[in-house]
């Protein structure tokens, strides 16, 4: 059992289970930047040990639809030498057909499974096991081989009144550990919550009860995929009397792979294209949007900074954030609701009305998995260091042995033998970032370069020397942006083409021929005047031209 991913961290899930030289990778999902990395688009496990492994890959078997769980799978595909055949629930295939098909790899082997269903993949007889969460087809992954059982729980919930009527197996759950279950790994998100979660199905009746209270026009904010939660928003809307429009390309996109599945079913007549808003009166309208977390691109993003090509935010609207922020993204959705009051639209969160329910069990549901399927041996998942450590503890407090928990990271294996189950020699794993087109690891000394511009802006410094002597023949060109002196500019700039004939003076005093040699005495002499002139450290760059 080797995490790659989701151990110490919210997201970029994927683990591999290896029998016999043959391997099952569980989920390939990819995680949104922190903002220190910048200009990174999306961070992805580390694939350098299913590249150098990709001929023992028997299959890619995928939880759910979430973008933490299935994301990275175009980019892993790419990294390999063949492609495994892939598995998962019919609404997550499609998510993932859809996802293959914008990244042109449309020969790929994807296949719908059911619950309950089982398929071979090498030595493991894989079984999908129904559970719930904020999304359809959701299923824990049971992988059986000659030592054991191995369930992988992906993102789960003890919802005794899920929207689509359809709670998780716990019969399944149960008999799995009457039948012995050698190794639970679990997810750990709301480890850190007591009791027990709410169900999605209260959420509809307090959405209508939020919109019987708006006079305006009200945005709906919630994550693309969550598909029961856009059902209930279209029955609220329903029964007011108001029209629904779709905002954002991921909330369009997901929802029409949701009513082609029969998991959403909205009136004849009631959607309406986001062009067409401007038709209705306000109060006839509820728009459904991405950006519940504050993403750069999002489309309430762009409206809460009036850059929307069609949604406009104005008094008397009403956003409602169905959705409660990702560790990380507190500060991003915190200014997208200070600019959304400033356009003057009011803003309802999950603070002011309970309008959202988690999709991840809380502690008494993670006892409870625990308790069904008793496994000998529990490896905590999905969650930072801390939710790890409290599920830890929870399975130690429903009877597990504490030498039979185990907290891991992401990169180290836990090997199972017939004897015991211990840690084994650490394997490469970390991040991978999507920076543009380009997909590998920047250099630390590149974010390291970004910050420091993003922070104090840049000087670049084009000098002209002579090719006898070293001294300066022309006056240096000064460029420089994100440096903030605006009033006293050109004194500034004065005194640093004075800094700059100095420190080539100097140069050539003391006879320095080498170009690299100048331009590093420049760099050091410029970046000392701008920090002692501007109490400022920017970026220096020197540029030396001989003639």
């Amino acid at each position: 059992m080797l995490p790659l991913g989701g151990l110490g961290e919210i997201g970029k899930n994927m683990t591999v289970v290896e029998y016999e030289g043959r391997i099952v990778v569980v989920d390939t999902g990819l995680m949104f930047p922190t903002p220190d990395q910048l200009g990174v688009d999306l961070v992805l496990p580390d694939f350098t040990y299913l590249r150098e492994r990709a001929e023992d890959i028997e299959a890619i078997v995928l939880t759910h639809g979430h973008e933490d769980h299935v994301g990275a799978l175009p980019f892993v595909l790419r990294q390999l030498d063949r492609t495994p055949p892939i598995y998962g629930g019919p609404l997550t295939t499609a998510m993932v057909r859809s996802k293959l098909d914008e990244h042109h790899l449309r020969d790929v082997e994807v296949t719908d499974v059911k619950a309950g269903e089982k398929f071979d993949a090498g030595p493991f007889a894989v079984e999908l096991v129904k559970m719930t969460h904020s999304i359809p087809d959701a299923f824990a992954v049971a992988l059986k081989c000659e030592l054991g059982t191995t369930l992988l729980t992906g993102d789960y919930k003890f919802d005794q009144t899920p929207v689509d009527g359809v709670p998780a197996d716990v019969s399944r759950l149960a008999e799995l550990g009457r039948e012995g279950l050698l190794l639970l790994c679990g997810d750990s998100t709301n480890a850190d919550r007591p009791g027990m979660s709410p169900s999605e199905s209260g959420v509809g009746p307090r959405l209508e009860e939020t919109f019987s209270r708006c006079s305006g026009r009200i945005v709906v904010t919630s994550f693309a995929s969550n598909i029961h939660r856009v059902q209930q928003v279209v029955d609220a809307a329903s029964a007011l009397g108001r029209k629904v429009s779709l905002v954002g390309r991921s909330m369009r996109k997901n929802t029409n792979i949701g009513r082609s599945l029969g998991h959403i079913q909205i009136p004849e007549g009631m959607l309406v294209g986001p062009k067409e808003l401007q038709d209705f009166p306000d109060e006839k309208v509820v728009v459904i949007s991405t950006g519940s977390q504050g993403e750069p691109l999002s489309a309430l993003r762009r409206m809460a900074h009036g850059d929307h090509p069609n949604v406009s935010l104005h008094g008397g609207d009403t956003v409602i954030f169905s959705a409660t922020p990702i560790p990380g993204n507190e500060r991003a959705v915190n200014e997208t609701i200070d600019r959304i009051f400033h356009l003057g639209a009011d803003v309802i969160t999950t603070r002011d009305a309970p309008i959202h329910a988690s999709g991840h069990g809380y502690a008494e549901e993670l006892k409870l998995m625990v308790n069904l399927t008793k496994p000998r041996y529990v490896l905590p998942m999905h969650g930072d260091y801390k939710r790890l450590r409290l599920h830890s503890d929870l399975a130690k407090a429903v009877g597990v042995p504490p030498r039979n928990v185990f907290r891991g990271e992401n990169g180290l294996p836990l090997e199972i033998t017939e004897s015991g189950a211990g840690f084994a020699a650490r394997e490469q794993a970390g991040l991978v970032f999507v920076d543009g087109v380009d997909v590998g690891a920047p250099e630390d000394i590149a974010l390291r370069d970004r910050r420091m511009l993003s922070a104090d802006g840049i000087f670049i410094i084009v000098a002209t020397v002579s090719e006898q002597d070293g001294h300066s023949v022309a006056p240096p060109e000064i460029i420089f942006r994100g440096v903030p002196f605006i009033d006293e500019g050109d004194k500034v700039v004065d005194e640093l083409r004075e800094a700059v004939d100095a420190s080539l003076a100097r140069s050539a005093k003391e006879e320095i021929s080498e170009i690299d040699l100048i331009q590093g005495h420049l760099h050091d002499d410029l970046a000392e005047f701008v920090y002692n002139r501007l109490k400022k450290r920017p970026m220096v760059l020197p540029v030396v031209v001989e003639v």
